[in-house]
């Protein structure tokens, strides 16, 4: 049986040589590909930013927009960060390899150029590019399937979208490195995906839970774990997952961590999630009014369950404003890292 034939690859050429481009293009065209061309930097950004290529051969000396800036821009942004750039110039090769890799350039090839040197660099690149992008669309999935979840439920519809809002507004304040932000991103949006296994008459039970029905609630942390862990991209926030209904005095579930084993993380993500839940009406309950939220806070974190720092940086930034704020904006980022919770977190801080 014949093997179904892979949708061709677009890539943009990049080179204000008009010889060189045309020669590139022709060679990438009889590989299978399909090629535009632009005729120098700022073009070349106009195209990414209509139709994002997977490949970029980018030149560097160019009128308007040079090649370097060209890359950092492309690498810069989260939407295009992973589109592999290979720098075909007759620049000093030393010199060029050494600032093109510090803005994020993928590969380096010498004018005059092999035309099967380019074609190999190309496909091995493509390659990459389609693990990466199978990974970035079974990751959709999982975020996708977390937001089914929890839209059966008016009570719980957004409550990961506003919990990962507060949850980075606090990372921000308590000045949380920003290379663990996505891991707290992600985190908080699929804190709650293994309440899928949790029936709806409990989820929606307009009354106190059984100790029966309590102890299968308590399960969802584990089910959420196990759906997130084969996972790779999300792997890292798997603990988050599971231990955001920890406690700090070891009364907390599913595995009663105490103190300090707690990562910081989870103990970030325990104090935005029990915020919204108090602020957000509930089958057995409306709202809590913000004010009395933060007393409740308070209280649990000096009763020996949240930890009382993060309650007391987590006072200063959200306000009532602030609250106001995250309810209209924070959504789901779509495919292209956390721009728009990333977004409102800094309106939030500049509110609060």
């Amino acid at each position: 049986m014949a093997k179904p034939e892979q949708p061709a690859h677009r890539i943009l050429v990049v080179d204000d040589n008009r010889t060189n481009a045309l020669l590139l293009e022709r060679v990438l065209v009889g590989d299978g590909h399909m090629v535009d061309v632009a005729n120098d930097g700022q073009e070349a950004l106009e195209r990414v930013t209509h139709h994002c290529p997977d490949l970029i051969l980018l030149d560097l000396d160019m009128p308007r927009i040079d090649g370097y800036e060209v890359c950092r821009r492309v690498k810069s942004n989260p939407a295009t960060r992973f589109v592999p750039i290979v720098i075909v110039t007759a620049q000093n090769a030393f010199d060029a390899k050494l600032r093109a890799w510090e803005l994020g350039a993928d590969d380096f090839i010498t004018k005059p150029f092999q035309c099967l040197e380019v074609v190999a660099r190309c496909r091995s690149l493509l390659r990459i590019k389609d693990l990466i992008d199978e990974r970035d669309s079974a990751e959709a999935v999982v975020f996708a399937f977390a937001r089914v979840v929890e839209a059966k439920s008016p009570y719980t519809h957004g409550h990961s979208e506003r919990v990962a809002a507060y949850a980075l507004t606090l990372a921000a304040e308590v000045q949380l490195p920003e290379d663990e932000w996505e891991t707290l991103r992600k985190g908080a949006l699929l804190h709650d995906i293994g309440k899928v296994s949790v029936p709806d008459a409990i989820l929606d039970k307009p009354a106190s839970l059984t100790p029966a029905e309590f102890d299968i609630m308590k399960q969802h942390t584990v089910q959420g774990a196990r759906i997130a862990e084969p996972l790779r991209s999300v792997r890292d926030a798997v603990p988050l997952i599971r231990w955001h209904h920890e406690r700090l005095d070891g009364r907390g579930y599913p595995d009663g961590l105490f103190g300090g084993s707690i990562p910081l993380l989870v103990r970030i993500l325990s104090v935005a999630d029990v915020y919204d839940s108090l602020s957000s009406a509930r089958p057995y309950r409306g709202a809590i009014p913000h004010p009395q939220c933060m007393e409740i806070l308070n209280r649990d974190a000096a009763g020996g369950g949240l930890d009382s720092e993060l309650v007391d940086a987590f006072s200063r930034v959200i306000t009532p404003t602030a609250v106001s704020v995250i309810s209209r904006t924070a959504r789901v980022p779509d495919g292209s890292g956390f721009e728009r919770t990333a977004a409102s977190t800094s309106v939030v801080l500049k509110l609060g």
